[in-house]
């Protein structure tokens, strides 16, 4: 049953993940249709939402699941959201839309970042969990001489 929660944790941070690739890619698909540069701080976006999105697809795997330390990537990913949700959310959370659904878009990106962000940051706080625990029971009966 616990397997079967997490695999559906992993698949909503997977369609979330998602989610902001079609958001942000929206933009890159039409600076590059116009034959401009790629911003950076979106392709940057699209970096992390697909590290994420690969990641959680990973992770449904239940042998991949079990390998130890895998907290510490979860952190690194939540420290990624984060910077990504502070880097739109300067941009995007006081702006004012005044209708222009590409503003408007964003704003909901924003969002969707940080619900992200919150996700990465129960999986390492679970990952680190599950894996002091596994390590508990791993040690359990042995002895030192």
């Amino acid at each position: 049953m616990a397997h079967i929660a997490l695999t559906v944790f992993r698949f909503i941070q997977m369609i979330f993940a998602l989610t902001v690739c079609g958001l942000y890619g929206v933009d890159l698909h039409a600076a590059h249709k116009e034959h401009k540069y790629s911003d950076a701080k979106w392709v940057y976006a699209e970096v992390v939402a697909s590290l994420s999105a690969v990641t959680a697809l990973l992770y449904m795997i239940p042998i991949v699941a079990r390998v130890p330390f895998l907290f510490v990537w979860d952190a690194l990913l939540f420290i990624l959201w984060i910077a990504l949700f502070g880097l739109f959310g300067k941009m995007y959370i006081h702006a004012d839309a005044q209708g222009d659904g590409g503003i408007i878009r964003m704003k909901h990106a924003v969002w969707i970042d940080l619900v992200n962000a919150l996700f990465w940051l129960v999986s390492a706080g679970g990952m680190a969990i599950y894996g002091s625990r596994l390590r508990a029971r791993k040690n359990v009966g042995k002895s030192t001489v």
